[in-house]
């Protein structure tokens, strides 16, 4: 098999919209900073001088943040240099309304894969969760040009997943569903025969404990997956050869950790790996043809608190764990193993200015992770490593911070 992207590209009240107090803000006391930062310093600046760049934004180099404002969704564009620095290119209006789960703790969509960048087609796909829509817009440079509206075939669209000229969007409100679009010149056309439920039990704005948390294919295109928090599984479309499901109804497979929520692939595709919130674990499997799991490797712990979001940069995978607002890496073996890059769990020290981690992104190139921070609102950029430390580059700041609502989703080109 070939190598591929980094990404293998119960009921609850009915409004999501009201006020959060401060005290449901995530935050670290100062002494954690200092004892985690003793610790990891040494994570943080080692080779800091590994990478000599120059600090010139590329033509085609750029981070997209998804606002998430409930009175009108806007996309947050920062042109990136080659030394991965982030500067302000301009805001761009979806057209749609953002969303806010009910009771969500940090993270107001409480899924990954809200905001998608597909190289091939060249298209920024972003959810309108309070609109129950998907704006697909024409990426030059930092310009979003076209923006395009399409009907998420749901309630609150939460995620995305794209392969090839398919993508699939996950609605999390109601019984959730799965809808299948086709990607042209013009946008997002529905794929008809593709909308498949997920039989869950919310309100149209759902809980965020009980809204499922990612939709992602499997590299070689054969399945889509479904991660089902409440319901603690895994679920599984297995696709025909056009995109459509081949089944009714999904293949249910018991997650082997506690709350499964971000899913990511091994450069080889043939690892899944499933991040769970319950104890911050990261479970490896095999998907098979016929949608059945088989774990590979058992849910490996990071010691940090409610890990929910996972990318991959080359051999190294990052989570976000919301809970304590640290980013931890993973190292994978040749022989598949995956392990911790350190003994702390932790591949970067947190900051004051860096609370509230949420989903991660990863450049082209994989020499950079981008992290949003939804309480402080800001972005933080690290370059990658040898060893798989993260080293702090830059910060984006004056996103819109979790309040009522609050930015979430990113992507990174």
């Amino acid at each position: 098999m070939g190598t591929y992207d980094r990404n293998g590209r119960r009921s609850g009240h009915k409004s999501g919209h009201r006020a959060k107090s401060k005290s449901r803000r995530v935050m670290i006391g100062a002494g954690v900073l200092a004892s985690v930062g003793a610790v990891t310093a040494a994570v943080s600046v080692a080779n800091a001088g590994q990478y000599a760049r120059t600090t010139s934004a590329g033509a085609d180099q750029a981070v997209f943040v998804q606002g998430n404002e409930l009175a009108g969704n806007t996309i947050h564009v920062f042109a990136r240099g080659d030394d991965g620095k982030l500067s302000p290119a301009g805001e761009f209006a979806t057209g749609g309304k953002g969303g806010d789960q009910v009771e969500a703790p940090t993270d107001s969509l409480a899924s990954q894969g809200s905001l998608v960048y597909d190289d091939a087609s060249g298209m920024l796909l972003a959810v309108n969760a309070g609109s129950g829509t998907v704006t697909s817009f024409r990426v030059e440079g930092t310009e979003l040009k076209d923006p395009k509206q399409v009907d998420s075939g749901g309630e609150f669209p939460a995620s995305i997943a794209v392969r090839g000229k398919v993508a699939y969007v996950m609605n999390a409100g109601g019984a959730g569903s799965v809808q299948g679009f086709t990607i042209t010149k013009k946008g997002l056309k529905p794929l008809k025969g593709s909308q498949r439920s997920l039989g869950l039990d919310n309100e149209n704005v759902p809980r965020f404990d009980t809204s499922p948390g990612e939709v992602e294919f499997t590299p070689d295109g054969r399945n889509l997956v479904v991660t089902t928090k409440a319901a603690n599984t895994v679920e599984v479309f297995p696709l025909k050869r056009n995109g459509l499901p081949a089944v009714d109804e999904p293949v249910v497979n018991k997650s082997a950790g506690g709350v499964p929520f971000a899913i990511s692939f091994d450069k080889s595709g043939k690892r899944m790996l499933v991040a769970e919130a319950e104890k911050s674990t990261v479970t490896a499997y095999q998907v098979k043809r016929n949608g059945k799991l088989k774990v590979l490797q058992e849910p490996l712990t990071n010691g940090q608190e409610t890990l929910c979001w996972l990318v991959r940069a080359g051999n190294y995978f990052y989570g976000g764990n919301t809970g304590n607002s640290t980013v931890s890496g993973y190292r994978m073996a040749k022989s598949g193993e995956l392990a911790l890059t350190n003994d702390v769990g932790i591949a970067t020290p947190p900051s004051a200015n860096s609370q509230g981690v949420i989903d991660l992104a990863v450049t082209d190139d994989e020499k950079f992770v981008y992290v949003q921070n939804a309480v402080s609102g800001t972005v933080d950029g690290f370059r990658v490593e040898k060893n798989g430390a993260l080293t702090k580059v830059t910060t984006a700041e004056d996103l819109p911070v979790f309040e009522e609502a609050g930015m979430e989703g990113i992507a990174a080109k």
